[in-house]
């Protein structure tokens, strides 16, 4: 199964190389700067994970996070250090994807959903 993953803060016109360098298989990025670009992905369908930049700066980082959770019950949500500049966007970007290739998160009637998404919602 693909998952649709959000990739914020890398600049524009270098998805295709990150995606490249990735290299990790049944994954479909989607790349983005800010809010609007989470609204934007939101729009065409729902995200299995976010992977944020360390070049953000808090205040976005927090929009972003408040965001995703108001629009998905099911997406994750990770941000990078800053620690490791640039060049560790795509190491951590895939650590998070390999140690997730097997999580797929599953309805509970115990959960708590918040968003609700029509498109999200299975009869158990």
């Amino acid at each position: 199964m693909t998952r649709r993953v959000l990739i914020l803060g890398l600049m524009p016109g270098l998805l295709d190389d990150f995606r490249r360098q990735l290299d990790v298989p049944d994954v479909e990025l989607v790349g983005g700067t800010g809010v609007d670009d989470v609204r934007s992905a939101f729009v065409q369908g729902d995200l299995d994970h976010v992977i944020m930049g360390g070049g953000l700066n808090l205040q976005t980082r927090l929009e972003v996070v408040r965001e995703v959770f108001q629009s998905s019950d099911k997406a994750t949500v990770h941000l990078k250090d800053h620690l490791s500049g640039p060049e560790g966007f795509v190491p951590f970007a895939r650590s998070v994807l390999r140690g997730l290739s097997d999580y797929e998160p599953r309805p509970s009637p115990r959960a708590i959903l918040r968003a609700q998404r029509s498109d999200q919602v299975t009869e158990g």
